[in-house]
């Protein structure tokens, strides 16, 4: 089984200057790193783990563009059989936010959108993010957002699932979401919105498998087996990393299959594009 990894980033050294990456660079073991991966190390990462096929995310906030969705689409040429884009866009110009997305999400290259509401401190129910949803209904693009506690010294509130998450799965119920990096402290609200809300997703990023919240464990393995995903958070966390304790999970057969590959082709229309070339 070839393994899809939701969430990664090929980061730049912009992004790395920003202040909020000290505190995450400190809570993953990596304070003072200022380097950055290349795609030679980000695909040796991956073979190491058998990943397959990595997400990558570009980058808007407050400060301007982080990864801007050209840096993602040149990573994406350099190994286009292992990799496809989720772009983004500056929340704070709509329409151009708009275009922006919608002229990525026109390629096969990019299979959806990544918006983060903790660096922009607006939950995501805010009027600002709602141009973007539009964009992603009428493309057909899943929505990958970030649920649960900030790791960088930032608020967290704006990742606290209920009210503001089930805010926008009420108001765009033909909106697929994906929320990234599991949703603790709120596993009960995460778990709630999955029950209630057939178009809610979430991936396991940010998290090695062996530090899971047992609650999203069983919710994994029993009524939630086609609603969980893999995904690292690279280059915080590398693939390797992240898969250590799967055998302790026990998942069954066809739940890891649909959990690590099968969720994500589907979620994602990764067969449609034809990921491994």
């Amino acid at each position: 089984m070839t393994i899809v990894d939701v969430w990664t980033q090929i980061t730049t050294p912009r992004m790395v200057a920003e202040p909020w990456m000290e505190s995450l660079l400190r809570w993953t073991g990596r304070a003072g790193d200022t380097s950055v991966p290349t795609v030679a190390s980000t695909l040796e990462a991956m073979d190491e783990a058998d990943v397959g096929t990595s997400l990558l995310s570009a980058w808007y906030g407050p400060t301007g563009a982080l990864i801007t969705n050209e840096e993602v689409a040149e990573n994406i040429a350099e190994a286009p059989g292992r990799f496809r884009g989720l772009a983004s866009a500056d929340i704070r110009h709509p329409a151009e936010a708009v275009r922006e997305i919608r002229s990525w999400i026109e390629t096969d290259e990019f299979v959806g959108v990544r918006v983060v509401p903790w660096l922009w401190d607006l939950p995501p129910n805010d009027r600002r993010f709602y141009p973007v949803y539009v964009a992603c209904v009428e493309a057909g693009v899943p929505l990958c957002t970030q649920i649960g506690h900030t790791g960088p010294l930032c608020r967290s509130e704006p990742g606290r699932p209920i009210p503001y998450l089930e805010d926008v799965l009420l108001d765009f119920p033909e909106l697929t979401v994906v929320g990234g990096h599991v949703g603790f402290p709120w596993i009960d609200e995460v778990i709630s919105l999955a029950h209630k809300f057939p178009n809610f997703h979430v991936d396991t990023s940010a998290y090695a498998l062996h530090r899971l919240p047992a609650d999203l464990v069983s919710f994994l393995k029993h009524e939630g087996k086609s609603r969980v995903m893999f995904g690292t958070n690279w280059p915080m966390l590398a693939p390797k990393r992240c898969l250590s304790g799967l055998d302790r999970l026990e998942l069954p057969d066809e739940v890891a299959e649909l959990f690590l590959s099968g969720t994500a082709r589907r979620v994602f229309g990764l067969d449609a594009v034809s990921v491994n070339g």
